[in-house]
C-alpha cells in the first residue's frame, strides 16, 4: 500500500511540474481577400509588429511597402513575405525626407504607423537625447507622415485607412518619454480620425500589452507566459496583426477613431500586469 502511495505521489510531482513547463501559443496569421487590390505602407516593417502586420496583409492580397533603416534587414523582411513586398530606406525621425518618399510611391491607401523607439528612461534620469529620440520617432513621426501622406490622398480623392500602432503603456502615469508619445499617438489617433472622416479617411489605433516581440519583453524560451497578466501570457504579433487586418478593411468602415487594446486584460481590467518598455 505505502509502494502505490509513493508511486501516486511522484506522479502527482510530475504532473505539477508539467503544468508549470512553459506551452507555446501558435497564432495563424489571417488569409483572406479583405484586402485584395489594396496597396499599404507600414513603417518599422522589418521585425516584430511592422512584420507580422506586413505579412497578414499580404497574406490578406494587398501589396505591401515596408520601411526600415537597414536594406540588409529589409531585404531579409522583404524575402520572408513576399515578392509583392517592396522595401523603402526611411528613418521616421528624419521628416524632411517625408514628402519626397510619400510622392515617390505611387498610389497606396494604408498606411500603417508602426516605427518606434522604446527607451529614453524614467523621469528623473532622462537625458535630453534621449526624451527626443523617442518623440521624434514615436509621435513627431507619425504626426508628420500622416499628415504628408492625408494631404496626398486629398488632392488625389483617395479614400483610405491610416492605423496607428499605439500602447497600453498610454494607460500608465506619464513618468517617461515613450509613455508619454503613447499618450499623444492615442490623442493624435482620436484627432486625426475626426479632421478626415469627412475625407473617407478612416483612422483607427491598435495598443498592444506587453507583447512577444522577443524584443519588448522578455519571455521563456519555449513559451510565452506572463503570470501577472489576468489570460496568462504575453499577446502575440499575430493576434495583432489579425485585428490590423479587419480595422483596415471595409469591415471597419463605421469604426472611427478607436483604439482598441490588445493586453489580455492587463492595464485594463488590472494594474498588475507589468510591462518591460
Amino acid at each position: 500500500m505505502f509502494g502505490i502511495a509513493n508511486m501516486i505521489r511522484r506522479r502527482m510531482r510530475f504532473l505539477a511540474r508539467s503544468l508549470k513547463k512553459p506551452v507555446p501559443v501558435l497564432i495563424p496569421v489571417f488569409q483572406s481577400e479583405l484586402l485584395m487590390g489594396r496597396r499599404a505602407l507600414i513603417t518599422g516593417g522589418t521585425s516584430g509588429i511592422g512584420f507580422a502586420i506586413a505579412k497578414a496583409f499580404y497574406s490578406s492580397g494587398a501589396d505591401v511597402m515596408i520601411t526600415g533603416r537597414n536594406q540588409d534587414r529589409l531585404d531579409l523582411a522583404k524575402s520572408l513575405i513576399g515578392n509583392r513586398c517592396v522595401t523603402i530606406i526611411l528613418d521616421n525621425t528624419r521628416v524632411e525626407f517625408f514628402e519626397k518618399t510619400v510622392n515617390q510611391l505611387g498610389k497606396f491607401d494604408i498606411l500603417v504607423n508602426n516605427a518606434g523607439y522604446v527607451g529614453g528612461g524614467a523621469f528623473g534620469n532622462v537625458t535630453l537625447e534621449g526624451y527626443d529620440k523617442t518623440l521624434e520617432t514615436n509621435l513627431r513621426g507619425p504626426f508628420m507622415l500622416s499628415q504628408t501622406v492625408s494631404r496626398k490622398w486629398i488632392e488625389d480623392g483617395v479614400e483610405g485607412n491610416i492605423l496607428n500602432i499605439c500602447s497600453a503603456s498610454s494607460l500608465r502615469p506619464g513618468d517617461s518619454p515613450y509613455i508619454l508619445s503613447k499618450w499623444g499617438l492615442r490623442s493624435l489617433t482620436q484627432g486625426m480620425a475626426k479632421s478626415l472622416i469627412k475625407y473617407g479617411i478612416v483612422v483607427n489605433g491598435l495598443a498592444p500589452g506587453c507583447t512577444d516581440t522577443r524584443q519588448f519583453c522578455s519571455a521563456p524560451q519555449n513559451g510565452i507566459e506572463n503570470p501577472k497578466n489576468p489570460a496568462g501570457r504575453l499577446v502575440t504579433v499575430e493576434e495583432i496583426a489579425n485585428l490590423a487586418v479587419v480595422l483596415v478593411s471595409t469591415l471597419s468602415r463605421m469604426v472611427v477613431g478607436e483604439v482598441l487594446f490588445v493586453t489580455g486584460g492587463g492595464a485594463i481590467i488590472t494594474k498588475d500586469c507589468e510591462f518591460d518598455d
